[in-house]
């Protein structure tokens, strides 16, 4: 059920955006990240600012772009490593998460496509 409610809200966004409308790529159990690591350097050498729309993943490319939905989508780009908590995959920003109404449940599923 959740499932199917998540690949609903991943196509509405597509279609709303203009994208074609396609299947989403996977999940990925996504959180985010903000305050504390504000102004800091990420791991591909650029400075992290909260509000941009950005992620880190433990392994995907530096540059790889993904819509990322929730309650809404946002389109982000990887500049940064982690998570490293449980089996958390992709830390979104502040900003990215604030985007999709991420930052009341704090983790949860997301719906990913490859960009």
């Amino acid at each position: 059920m959740f499932k199917q409610i998540i690949c609903t809200i991943s196509a509405a966004c597509l279609a709303i955006s203009g994208v074609p409308s396609r299947a989403a790529d996977s999940s990925m159990l996504s959180s985010w990240y903000g305050g504390y690591f504000h102004g800091r350097t990420t791991a591909n050498g650029e400075t992290y600012n909260m509000y941009g729309y950005t992620a880190a993943h433990k392994t995907l490319p530096f540059g790889t772009k993904l819509r990322v939905c929730y309650q809404g989508c946002v389109d982000v780009r990887i500049n940064d490593r982690g998570p490293y908590i449980g089996s958390r995959e992709l830390d979104l920003s502040y900003g990215a998460a604030q985007a999709i109404g991420l930052i009341d449940p704090g983790v949860a599923y997301t719906s990913i496509t490859y960009l």
